[in-house]
């Protein structure tokens, strides 16, 4: 099946024109003429994760493997390592980035994993009434989204209203009506701004929160895949931090 006629449905189910601007989903690797019969889904790529992928396959990511334009292909960094092995295997690369957050995983993490009641969702921006105490939510989504140890900013005893951002969402600050706002990779500063303006923070970790990406996908295109007869398989990157406590 042509890479074309996939891109298709996929625009349908989170179409790319929503993307931010500074985004780069799309086709990234590959051309919309080659035929592929197998679909891998998976957060991200690495080195470890392609080594099981058959040439000329298809893989959907959520995060695109190129965001800025590359000057240089020299085969010494993250992307371009990547993009030389993708190239030699006539392996394809779509990536559906913050479209799907705003069109699916936000809502889907807030509602499935996290079992939030979403009550309102402005882009990327998921809402859920909570009327809870701080520190029982937050070791509640610690619980569920199996984090070993938590990172919070705690502005309030107990919490109303929650917004919820998977992956990096603290730049969203301005944009945020709750009293608690879950996203990840939290800075100081964000803590600091967070802090003044009277909204608690959990930071639940990027990988950990968008994880869900391939299954959710692949759930999204089962149909699909069996009436086309393409091979969808879930597959993941992994997450490169690794955690230990120290005494």
């Amino acid at each position: 099946m042509k890479i074309e006629d996939i891109y298709n449905f996929l625009d349908t189910l989170s179409p790319f024109e929503l993307q931010a601007k500074w985004d780069n989903s799309g086709l990234i690797i590959g051309d919309f003429k080659d035929n592929i019969n197998q679909i891998y889904f998976s957060l991200d790529l690495d080195l470890d994760l392609l080594k099981n992928i058959k040439p000329n396959s298809l893989i959907i990511t959520h995060h695109p493997l190129i965001f800025k334009p590359l000057k240089k292909i020299n085969y010494n960094s993250y992307s371009t390592k990547i993009i030389q092995i993708l190239i030699k295997n006539n392996i394809s690369v779509i990536s559906m980035h913050t479209n799907f957050d705003k069109t699916h995983l936000n809502k889907y993490v807030g509602s499935q994993i996290l079992k939030l009641n979403i009550i309102d969702s402005d882009e990327y921006i998921a809402y859920a009434n909570v009327n809870e105490e701080f520190d029982s939510f937050k070791n509640s989504i610690a619980k569920k989204l199996n984090l070993k140890y938590l990172k919070y900013v705690k502005s309030n005893e107990k919490i109303k209203t929650i917004a919820l951002v998977t992956g990096s969402g603290a730049s969203m600050i301005d944009d945020i009506k709750a009293d608690c706002f879950l996203t990840a990779d939290i800075k100081y500063h964000d803590a600091m701004e967070a802090k003044a303006r009277g909204i608690s923070l959990i930071d639940i970790r990027h990988y950990e929160s968008e994880k869900y990406f391939n299954t959710l996908l692949f759930n999204l295109c089962e149909e699909y895949l069996k009436i086309n007869k393409l091979k969808g398989i879930i597959t993941s990157s992994e997450n490169p931090f690794s955690y230990e406590y120290i005494n």
